[in-house]
């Protein structure tokens, strides 16, 4: 990948006849795409520009759907479905770098009932959300990267704070929660 550039998102399908797709955050990192950001498709065509505008943008809880400049039908946004999405790193907000999937290598995770998870090992990317793959004293921990679990997100190597229901730690009886 070209320096100064980031994959930010998946194309995860085309969606209606307009030329419309859903794209899925990449790595663990937040829904990015915006109005006016221009992004690069790859692997591009061989025929066409791989430089679009967003042209619209609507965010949900599955993934953004998404209005690309020069992609105006359900044929154009079929091919798109699959490749990734590429975006400048100076275009990215300032705070980028804080959801980036390295950066999170490491990083202690704590839950308001149980306490001390372990460490994030691996960030595993699903079509509809990222896992984070804790490792601790108990064993492994497969947590969700959805808001409602995660409290207290801060940069830096702080601890990130969670609050994953009963029974999601392999070792948790459930027991202690109100």
């Amino acid at each position: 990948m070209a320096a100064g550039y980031r994959l930010i998102a998946r194309v995860a399908k085309a969606h209606g006849t307009k030329g419309e797709v859903v794209a899925v955050p990449a790595s663990g990192l937040p829904p990015v795409l915006d109005e006016g950001l221009r992004v690069a498709i790859v692997p591009p065509a061989l025929k066409g520009s791989r430089w679009h505008v967003v042209s619209d943008v609507e965010t949900s809880p599955t993934g953004q759907l998404v209005s690309l400049s020069g992609i105006n039908d359900l044929g154009a946004a079929r091919e798109l479905a699959g490749k990734w999405i590429l975006a400048s790193e100076a275009d990215l907000p300032a705070d980028f770098a804080v959801h980036d999937s390295y950066q999170l290598m490491g990083r202690f995770v704590v839950d308001e009932r149980l306490g001390e998870l372990g460490r994030i090992t691996e960030v595993m990317a699903g079509p509809a959300n990222d896992v984070w793959v804790v490792d601790g004293e108990h064993g492994e921990t497969l947590i969700p990267v959805v808001e409602e679990m995660i409290v207290d997100f801060e940069p830096g190597n702080s601890p990130i704070g969670v609050s994953i229901p009963a029974g999601l730690a392999p070792w948790d009886t459930g027991e202690g929660r109100d």
